[in-house]
């Protein structure tokens, strides 16, 4: 206990935001590595998979307390995977894990799976179909989460993939499901594929992707605006891209420019991918992983369009949107565009205003709020 105490105490969430409200390990982290002890300690090396580690602590905790080597892991999140890395650095275990896709390079011969619970039950579903289809038939898997974000609805789920299902006792508003005896799955279930017929695109999503294969209310919105973003925008940067829907409604609008498509997740980067070829446009819509630009150069685009999100992980926070908006002020061209719609309430406009430049509301409804930003050259900036 100790020994895992000083791994655990060490991490930190960077380079993902970091407040007083924000932590890079929980009460949850530590229950399913309570649960999963007499499992770790009888498990060899290579046969232990970690799925949405979020900042390190399953991983760390794991190879620190049970002197594991060959953890396997996959981490939707770009910022919780090198969060990972930096953490394993500073307490000396870097060498005790890889980093793998969510599939058999991830799960094949593993015998305990040790999960943090998404949110979004089409993410569950993918990751229980996974591990049913790859992973050692006699697998384990110690899922947990904390108490306000688990419904009865995810054990529904994972009982499609697995015969055996079993709540843990709560600890400090924290709880797991004991998962086991995998079920064939069957034909594949995801991707998953919806044709968006009023705007004529065929949208593929995978289970971790936001919104899945349908449009949200916000992005539809802001496509309502599409002919007066920029229009001799030559370049141009979905940030945030999700399933692929503005980058590739972009692209098929104007043959003219190229499009890259920019999110953290995994899974969305994957979704994106797959919707800009199902629609023609592969050759000029490029997705990456990258963690809002930062690998964008500076003064590198024409146009950049974003939803952001109003959350970190669970938390209700508005970091993830400001380091948005301070990065366009970086990589948008003096005269560049940056076309936003958010949630009326969170008021961004004096943030993009000082952070990009001088915006201005181009559309409200009951709920969002669309602005353009006009990209000031860098002495003219607001202070």
């Amino acid at each position: 206990m100790a020994e895992v105490d000083q791994v655990l105490s060490r991490l930190r969430r960077y380079p993902d935001v970091e407040a007083e409200n924000l932590y890079a390990v929980d009460a949850a982290d530590r229950l399913i590595l309570d649960t999963a002890a007499e499992l770790l300690a009888g498990s060899g090396p290579g046969r232990v998979a970690v799925i949405d580690d979020g900042y390190g602590a399953l991983t760390l905790g794991a190879a620190a307390v049970h002197g594991l080597t060959g953890i396997r892991v996959h981490q939707d999140l770009l910022t919780g995977e090198q969060a990972l890395t930096a953490n394993a650095r500073t307490v000396g275990l870097a060498d005790r894990y890889r980093s793998c896709e969510l599939g058999p390079e991830l799960l094949d011969g593993a015998t305990v799976v040790l999960l943090r619970l998404p949110r979004m039950l089409s993410g569950l579903a993918e990751i229980g179909e996974a591990i049913a289809r790859y992973a050692d038939p006699a697998v384990v898997v110690i899922a947990g989460g904390r108490d306000k974000y688990l419904t009865p609805a995810m054990n529904d789920v994972l009982g499609e993939y697995f015969s055996r299902v079993r709540a843990g006792r709560g600890r400090q508003k924290s709880r797991t499901l004991t998962v086991s005896a995998p079920i064939s799955p069957g034909a594949r279930r995801f991707p998953v594929r919806e044709r968006l017929g009023d705007l004529a695109l065929e949208v593929v999503a995978h289970g971790a992707a936001f919104s899945g294969p349908r449009l949200d209310i916000g992005t539809r919105f802001l496509l309502d605006h599409l002919e007066r973003m920029k229009p001799d925008a030559r370049e141009a940067i979905d940030l945030g891209c999700g399933t692929g829907i503005l980058a590739t409604a972009l692209a098929k609008s104007r043959p003219q420019i190229t499009v890259v498509g920019t999110d953290q997740s995994a899974a969305a980067v994957a979704s994106a991918r797959a919707t800009a070829a199902a629609n023609g446009v592969g050759d000029r819509v490029r997705v990456v992983r990258d963690d809002a630009m930062a690998a964008a150069g500076d003064r590198s685009t024409d146009l950049v369009l974003c939803n952001p999100p109003f959350h970190v992980g669970a938390a209700v926070h508005t970091g993830s949107a400001i380091k948005m908006f301070s990065e366009t002020g970086r990589v948008l061209r003096p005269g560049g565009e940056l076309w936003t719609v958010y949630n009326s309430h969170l008021n961004y406009r004096g943030v993009m205003d000082r952070l990009v430049g001088r915006t201005e509301v181009v559309g409200r409804n009951r709920k969002f709020t669309v602005t353009r930003s006009v990209c000031e050259a860098r002495s003219a900036r607001r202070r």
